[in-house]
């Protein structure tokens, strides 16, 4: 499929100078069009009053086929009817249309039905749900001859759809998420493997002093649009055999397979298993992770599912190839042309340039645990351990999940070309090479699903004024090109709506934080005062590992005072963001903000918001003007918030970390500090906090207040017209999955013909 960087040349970037070798193809698909043949379903008799009983049985029907599909999670027009519904339960609920049906008052309904405007919003959902599926998909129609045998299984820990799934912790979740969105609306063959966790992460309350609240709600299955698959598997985790329930969540044109562990007939222990993301000692995640090879494995082969290629999302599933290995074994391959043929068809992508981050555990416990697999495929203990062993003649060495997934994966990807480089220096031991450069990691740098991160205000500005329709996949000219030819008053005036919108919110959440801690009623009235719709606003929302150095720009607090103080050029700062629970430096660094936020010139300045999730998240990349990223470089493996408020006219200001190198262009955005990696953490912050201090006094306050006659800033428009202009067309996960395709899929599924 040598096509795809073409027929996505207005998505990528350029492909040519990959640093993963593309499998030669015989045939291409630069010619072809890819763009959709819809078959429209045109809603009939619009203005059409149910009265009888099976109409609206009907209408609620329609309601319930779009409630079990996640397609609604990315498609504005199919969550109106719920909203319509009952607005209270839907804002209470997380935006779940599942919990809006459930808590419908069927009389009401009955009524509303007979309403021309309210059957239209759910006719209007239905046909465009149908023609979604109607449509046949860009890979269908431009795929070359052989590559119908494409099947991916796509395994992760954790899968962000949206906010009311809370199956996912942060970046790999919603990566995953995005990439099954994207591969729905390709139309590519992939099938998500997870594990469908009771309490999800936890819900993030800040107490009075700062320090985090973990709240671990338990979610019940009944408010996710999940399918019983009625099966059980037993999977081998050491002496035992654990029992696995199979359920599954449509998500447009593919699905993800989950695994469920609280079952009456499992152990207590083993209940827990599905509990919660990333809990628990280091023992219990190894089991987690057994479950999720092993048991994904097991899952797929219970629904006669047969992939083709296995894409590794994180070492977390590394044991999904060990689990492959005893299944060719015992289907008569030998033990060698098994690991030919688990290499040949996996593809790893590694996500983390932290050495601690890798996972690693006591190698007789990980012998204990996959007994069953190593002794099917016919290996000796301590031939599997050195799958694992970066030493193998360590004797106290650790067994390491990336080294597994490194060993027994062909196709092996950073996710930024700085990631890249430094995943191959990072894993250069394991390859035992001299060269750095020889180690076979390459890089896919990630990407967003825009339709997902889009605010529907701003979907509706970019149609108006450059043509664009994200339903649309097609080669030519990139419409995000076409931005450069904007009206900068239009875009202005965008992005007053949008900030609008996000102070409205801000404060919608600050009293209600001040609500739950039982806050004085003058702290409420603050809240509610916080926030200024004409101030520069700042966007800070991560994750508060320490690498990412939240408090940085209030290492000069006065400095930092004089900036937000000034009357005639507000400006204001919003952070968001999740520690793990025993990351206590995490907590500590939020804590800290949160004291700076109530510290005298900083309140109603500085706000931090609690329960951060995807809605917290939409709201943020989409009003806030300027993006901070500050990380300790080159931590940032690659980092994906930054890529979502480019689509809305918003600007980064970023360490030149992860993703960001390769979209910096000096008129883009602006790079605080110089690109250097220093190994002495108190200077780094120094000459960073410095850089940051200089571009905001210099550049980026003034630029936004500098306004014209009309009132228009237009050195400010300037650049957040080229910021617009350049990044969604390349920093997408349509982009990221043709990529895939291209580099890893095809070629995989070419590797195997050959075995």
């Amino acid at each position: 499929m040598a096509c795809a960087a073409k027929t996505f040349r207005r998505l990528s970037t350029d492909m040519a100078n990959s640093d993963i070798p593309f499998t030669k193809q015989k045939a291409s698909l630069s010619k072809a069009t890819v763009t959709p043949t819809r078959k429209k379903f045109v809603a009939k008799n619009l203005e059409f009053k149910p009265k009888d009983a099976k109409a609206i049985e009907s209408l609620e029907r329609d309601l319930r086929n779009i409630a079990a599909d996640l397609w609604w999670s990315w498609n504005e027009i199919a969550r109106r009817p719920f909203a319509a519904i009952d607005p209270f339960t839907w804002e209470a609920s997380g935006h779940n249309p599942l919990t809006v049906l459930a808590r419908m008052d069927h009389a009401m309904f009955a009524t509303r039905c007979q309403e021309p405007d309210f059957v239209n919003l759910i006719r209007a959902a239905r046909d465009a749900q149908k023609t979604y599926h109607a449509t046949e998909p860009w890979f269908e129609r431009c795929a070359l001859a052989g590559s119908s045998a494409l099947h991916v299984a796509y395994f992760c820990s954790e899968f962000a759809i949206h906010e009311s799934l809370q199956q996912y912790s942060g970046g790999l979740g919603v990566l995953a998420g995005d990439h099954m969105k994207s591969a729905s609306d390709l139309g590519v063959p992939i099938t998500g493997v997870g594990l469908l966790y009771q309490r999800g992460y936890y819900l993030q309350q800040f107490r009075a002093d700062g320090s985090t609240r973990v709240i671990e709600p338990h979610w019940a299955t009944s408010t996710m649009p999940l399918t019983d698959e009625k099966t059980i598997i037993r999977v081998p985790i050491g002496a035992r055999k654990v029992r696995a329930k199979i359920w599954s969540m449509q998500v447009g044109r593919v699905k993800i397979v989950l695994l469920d562990t609280d079952l009456k007939a499992n152990k207590k222990r083993d209940r827990r298993l599905t509990e919660g993301l990333y809990k628990g000692e280091p023992e219990f995640r190894l089991r987690q992770q057994v479950l999720l090879g092993v048991g994904g494995v097991m899952a797929l082969q219970a629904l006669r599912l047969e992939p083709t290629v296995y894409h590794l999302n994180e070492g977390h599933a590394a044991f999904a190839s060990v689990a492959r290995l005893a299944n060719l074994v015992e289907h008569g391959k030998s033990i060698d042309k098994a690991i030919d043929h688990v290499r040949a068809s996996t593809v790893f992508t590694t996500h983390t340039p932290v050495p601690a981050g890798h996972d690693r555990y006591n190698a007789d416990e990980v012998a204990d645990l996959l007994s069953n697999c190593w002794k099917r495929a016919g290996l000796a203990r301590r031939a599997f351990l050195e799958m694992g062993l970066e030493q193998p003649n360590d004797p106290k060495a650790t067994f390491c999940m990336t080294v597994l997934a490194l060993r027994t994966a062909q196709h092996v990807n950073g996710v930024a070309a700085l990631h890249g480089r430094v995943s191959r220096e990072m894993w250069q031991n394991v390859f035992g090479v001299n060269d750095a450069a020889l180690v076979p990691i390459g890089h896919v740098t990630n990407g967003v699903h825009a339709r997902t991160w889009l605010a529907p205000e701003a979907e509706s500005f970019w149609k108006q004024h450059i043509g664009l329709d994200l339903d649309r996949v097609e080669t030519g000219d990139d419409p995000w090109a076409k931005v450069e030819t904007v009206d900068p008053a239009a875009l202005w005036n965008l992005r007053n709506t949008l900030r609008n919108r996000l102070v409205h919110f801000v404060r919608e959440r600050l009293v209600m934080q001040a609500m739950r801690r039982g806050d004085a009623p003058d702290s409420s009235m603050r809240a509610l005062a916080a926030f200024n719709p004409q101030a520069l606003t700042i966007g800070f929302a991560r994750r508060f590992a320490t690498y990412k150095r939240a408090p940085l720009i209030f290492r000069q607090a006065d400095r930092l005072r004089a900036i937000l103080g000034d009357s005639k050029r507000p400006v204001q700062i919003v952070f968001a963001g999740k520690a793990h629970p025993r990351d206590k430096d995490g907590q500590a660094y939020a804590a800290e903000v949160h004291h700076w936020a109530r510290e005298s010139g900083f309140e109603g300045r500085v706000v931090l918001l609690e329960e951060y999730d995807m809605h917290v998240g939409r709201m943020l990349v989409s009003g806030c003007d300027v993006w901070l990223n500050n990380p300790m470089r080159p931590y940032e493996a690659s980092g994906t918030s930054g890529m979502k408020p480019p689509m809305h006219g918003g600007i980064n200001l970023s360490i030149l970390d992860g993703w960001w190198p390769e979209s910096y262009d000096g008129t883009n955005g602006w790079a605080i500090g110089d690109g250097r990696e220093g190994t002495d953490r108190e200077a780094q912050d120094q000459i960073d906090s410095e850089s940051l201090y200089e571009l905001l006094e210099k550049e980026v306050v003034p630029d936004f207040f500098d306004c014209d006659a009309s009132g228009v800033p237009q050195r400010w428009m300037k650049r957040s017209i080229r910021s617009a202009a350049t990044v969604p067309s390349r920093f997408n996960t349509h982009r990221m999955v043709a990529e895939y395709l291209e580099k890893a899929y095809i070629p995989a599924l070419e590797s195997l013909k050959l075995k």
